[in-house]
């Protein structure tokens, strides 16, 4: 696992360079929804990733954002956003960041978020600690929600849909200290894990949203569940991720909102 952490470490790097230095460039974008953007730079990051990790781990599945699935029947699968925060990116708002995951059967063994615009390399092994730049990190301390500064977004499908995050938004800003909606997923997991937020919630995202992310957290002290308070997969319909002592508040909020 050490050789294929330090080769999927560079990869993920190359990807973000390359993002942070196309930022300001006008962008091709594309809609994959009424405000579901793609631009010609999420597949380009795609297919850098793609393509190394399909000539290094050739025997290896890969499931990808926007066009990479490949099913050879492998214990092993690559899970990639090549850029979490496209919306973001194509207005030149810098946040956002490029996450991947490997999965080994039924677990995420390794996960990678990196943060190019402040060069921000998170890294989290299973069994192994999570870690920034090499320095370990551990979620937050804090105790009660109403000292909590929390994280969220909001479905693409936010115009058409009443299952989208608006009663649990309404319901959580009045009892937690602050709610910040950054744009990027794995970005709000990551900062979870190094204690930056104290929890975070949000419904109808995808396994490269999270894959990284939830490793990241667990593996830095805290909880990842679904919004009952139940063990967290990659195809639950909302995550839950805490430091673990504001999680039953959060899980008993989030329920109630939902009555």
């Amino acid at each position: 696992m050490k050789d294929v952490k330090a080769v999927a470490v560079e990869i993920v790097r190359e990807a973000g360079e390359f993002l942070r230095a196309r930022l300001t460039s006008a962008h091709k974008i594309d809609y994959k929804g009424e405000i579901n953007l793609v631009t010609e730079v999420d597949k380009i990051s795609e297919e850098m990733i793609t393509t190394k990790i399909d000539h290094l781990f050739p025997e290896h599945d890969i499931l990808a954002e926007e066009f990479t699935h490949t099913g050879k029947g492998s214990d092993f699968r690559w899970i990639i956003d090549p850029l979490d925060g496209t919306t973001n990116y194509a207005h030149s708002y810098p946040v956002f960041c490029v996450s991947v995951a490997l999965q080994k059967l039924n677990n995420i063994i390794l996960g990678i978020i990196y943060n190019p615009m402040l060069e921000e390399m998170f890294v989290a092994e299973k069994g192994q600690g999570a870690f920034l730049n090499c320095r370990k990190i551990v979620v937050s301390n804090t105790l009660t929600l109403a000292k909590s500064l929390l994280a969220t977004g909001f479905p693409y499908d936010v115009r058409e849909s009443s299952v989208n995050n608006l009663n649990h938004f309404n319901a959580m800003i009045l009892k937690a200290r602050g709610i910040r909606r950054a744009g990027s997923a794995a970005l709000d997991l990551a900062y979870l894990a190094a204690g930056r937020f104290d929890g975070f919630w949000e419904i109808k995202l995808s396994p490269w949203d999270t894959a990284a992310g939830w490793l990241m957290v667990e593996e830095a002290g805290g909880v990842v569940t679904d919004m009952r308070g139940k063990g967290y997969h990659l195809e639950s319909p909302v995550i839950v991720a805490s430091n673990g002592r504001i999680h039953e508040e959060m899980v008993d909020i989030l329920n109630r909102a939902s009555i």
